[in-house]
């Protein structure tokens, strides 16, 4: 994915400046892993990436601004895939996502950014933006089986790729265990289950499907 959400105040040129941004993130993805992000700081990131502390103050402003540039740019590690039908599409990617978190310091990242944006509205309208732009990319394979007539016609793309990323939200945030194939494996099958019965078409109205209660008649 290509995303032009940056960081606050932070803009992508070339020469020495994207080498300052290259070593800085790379700074912020250390600590990260050494230290988690209660212990993350401007000055750590500066000593560790050989900068001064007022460039990192001035390009990204705080911590938040850091986790928020690096999210922005690990968020297209993982490769949208096209294999030809919907089912290979979702274990295809589930398994890509299952591997991108598997290692520590990506699940720190999340975590990280997760806890800023409760505390920091612009650390929150990143991470809606960056979700929001790869759900409506990862939306595509959905697009596509829609037209090849593997799910209803009126099927929400970005209802069907919520779903199979909330088995790995939960799995980090909540239960807090590592994620692994099986996981990613489960969640496509059920995804790819619910899907073509229907379970992300959509609702007019945000009704259900029909007027028959469960267990009804």
């Amino acid at each position: 994915m290509t995303t032009a959400h940056h960081a606050p105040g932070e803009t992508r040129p070339g020469g020495r400046t994207a080498r300052t941004r290259k070593a800085v993130l790379a700074a912020v993805f250390q600590e990260l892993e050494d230290g988690g992000f209660a212990g993350l700081t401007m000055e750590k990131v500066a000593q560790r990436a050989g900068i001064h502390v007022a460039t990192l103050y001035r390009r990204w402003r705080s911590v938040e601004g850091l986790v928020c540039e690096l999210l922005t740019e690990l968020s297209s590690d993982v490769p949208l895939p096209d294999t030809g039908s919907l089912p290979g599409d979702l274990h295809a990617l589930s398994r890509s996502i299952a591997a991108f978190y598997g290692e520590a310091r990506m699940s720190c990242l999340i975590e990280a950014v997760v806890s800023a944006a409760a505390r920091d509205p612009q650390t929150a309208a990143v991470l809606r933006a960056v979700f929001g732009e790869r759900l409506t990319l990862a939306g595509r394979m959905v697009r596509r089986a829609v037209d090849r007539g593997e799910l209803p016609a009126d099927t929400d793309p970005e209802d069907v790729m919520s779903a199979l990323g909330a088995p790995f939200c939960y799995r980090i945030l909540i239960a807090r265990r590592p994620v692994d194939r099986d996981l990613a494996d489960s969640a496509a099958t059920a995804v790819w289950a619910a899907a073509r019965a229907g379970a992300y078409t959509r609702r007019s109205g945000g009704g259900p499907a029909n007027d028959t209660p469960p267990g009804g008649s």
